[in-house]
């Protein structure tokens, strides 16, 4: 386990950012955050006081060389979120990863630093392998600037690690959701909507299925590959467990005592490519890897949402 390290992780403050921020300083390292608090700070007071924070962009190089000295490894994590923003805004979110990333390598080249662990996405697989669980073997079609730009990032990545020999590990998640995330998303988006008894609006026909993973046990899957893995390899860390849209909307409306009702409303036109009817990955790399895959039900992790904030 990551012990002892210094460690950069940009976006430190966002949603997955600020769990890992939260694990890695609990094992006794320390933690510089590049955050640019574009999102705001999701780092929880107690464990902010205990890490280096640099208010930055990640598309800084000179922020990111130094915010980088003398670390041992850099979680990139720094990324513009959100189905809406990310549609609105093709060009910044491609620069953001593109240029980011860039720069993130520059520095670990610059300052000797072994080992970058890139947060990737599902959503390089676009539209295909409706019909079955996905592997990291598979074909990916990415369709999305988002997704696009996070397919070129793990080639580029494959190549940083081929030519310079820099251990390269990109996550691929899946539909990540707990305590901290904002309504950008959708589990806190309908349980915002199901408190405040307003419609809990899905689009679509809520047929459309997602594997939704607990960040607790997104980051276990992050930091064991962070420890365990070296070259350059691709993992997807997912439940593997099928959940559709509208049963999510009945298992909040049920856990928040909610009167809502579940609406289905059209999907706007510029979500389209982002709407795939169905995605569940293949966790069975990250077992063969680390031994572990995550095991939290949509139930559980709704709960403890809806515990947290209590």
């Amino acid at each position: 386990m990551i012990s002892n390290k210094k460690i950069l992780i940009t976006g430190g403050a966002g949603f997955i950012g600020s769990h890992l921020v939260e694990a890695l300083v609990g094992l006794g390292n320390e933690v510089v955050v590049l955050d640019n608090l574009l999102r705001g700070n999701k780092i929880v007071s107690d464990v902010f006081k205990k890490i280096t924070f640099i208010k930055a962009d990640v598309n800084d190089f000179n922020q990111v060389l130094e915010a980088s000295i003398g670390c041992d490894m850099i979680f990139h994590f720094a990324a513009i979120l959100g189905v809406d923003i990310v549609a609105d805004n093709p060009m910044e979110t491609m620069e953001t990863e593109v240029i980011g990333t860039q720069n993130v390598v520059r520095a670990a080249l610059q300052n000797n630093i072994s080992k970058i662990i890139y947060a990737s996405t599902s959503g390089v697989y676009g539209h295909n392998a409706l019909e079955q669980t996905v592997t990291e073997e598979i074909l990916v079609d990415p369709t999305t600037s988002y997704a696009m730009a996070k397919r070129y990032n793990e080639i580029y990545l494959a190549s940083l690690q081929e030519e310079k020999g820099i251990d390269c590990i990109c996550l691929r998640f899946f539909n990540v959701y707990g305590p901290r995330q904002d309504s950008r998303m959708v589990v806190p988006r309908f349980i915002e909507q199901a408190k405040a008894g307003r419609s809990i609006t899905v689009y679509g026909s809520g047929k459309q299925t997602r594997d939704f993973t607990y960040i607790d046990d997104t980051i276990k899957a992050t930091i064991k590959l962070a420890s365990n893995v070296t070259g350059f390899e691709i993992f997807n860390v997912a439940n593997e467990l099928e959940s559709d849209i509208s049963t999510l909307a009945e298992k909040i409306r049920v856990f928040t005592e909610s009167k809502s009702e579940i609406t289905l409303i059209n999907a706007p036109a510029k979500r389209y490519d982002y709407e795939v009817g169905r995605r569940v990955g293949s966790s069975d790399k990250l077992m063969r890897f680390t031994g572990f895959k995550p095991t939290t039900s949509l139930d559980e992790g709704i709960k403890s949402i809806l515990e947290y904030a209590r």
